[in-house]
């Protein structure tokens, strides 16, 4: 679950800009970006969390935008019996739109969709144990997805090669919270 948060934080980071070669938008407004987000929908080739897609809740994070432009991002992972909450400093990685953490292994993240204000899908990867592991996330900035994001989120997965199996809108939940980060 520790890598669980490690990647989901990551995923957010790349939030800060968007390539116009991406999303025919130009840089994000920085003030945009600061505050809380909720990881509301999930896809991923990593069978740990495909094991327990059915108890993986909803998890929050809140991102600083530092002065030289990397992210201070703060987590609130619901895990069984326990809220793991970390927090990180991500770099920008030279690309447009993408960002890097070496803390506990390599991972990279690339925006793939946003309106720059309500929702981000981010697209990641990490290596673990020689593997490349990917992920799709949905993030918003409440806690409801309407079912037009959450039909967005779902045909930007199969794009991405992952099949329904590998799909998870995450419920809400109350127990795991950013106040005590």
């Amino acid at each position: 679950m520790r890598t669980m948060g490690l990647s989901l934080g990551l995923a957010l980071l790349c939030l800060l800009r968007v390539g116009a070669e991406d999303l025919g938008a130009a840089e994000l407004d920085m003030s945009k970006i600061a505050g809380n987000w909720y990881i509301t929908a999930m896809a991923t080739d990593n069978e740990s969390y495909l094991q327990m897609k059915h108890q993986l809740k909803m998890a929050m994070t809140s991102i600083e935008v530092l002065g030289d432009g990397d992210l201070n991002v703060s987590f609130a992972i619901p895990t069984p019996g326990q809220c793991m909450r970390l927090v990180s400093i991500y770099k920008p990685a030279g690309v447009l739109g993408q960002y890097y953490s070496s803390d506990r292994g390599n991972k990279t993240a690339q925006v793939v969709d946003t309106d720059g204000k309500t929702y981000a899908v981010v697209f990641a990867t990490r290596m673990k144990d020689g593997k490349t592991l990917h992920a799709l996330r949905l993030y918003s900035k409440t806690r409801e997805v309407s079912p037009r994001k959450a039909v967005l989120f779902r045909k930007l997965a199969r794009q991405r090669s992952f099949t329904n199996d590998m799909i998870v809108m995450l419920p809400a939940q109350d127990e795991c919270s950013l106040d005590e980060v």
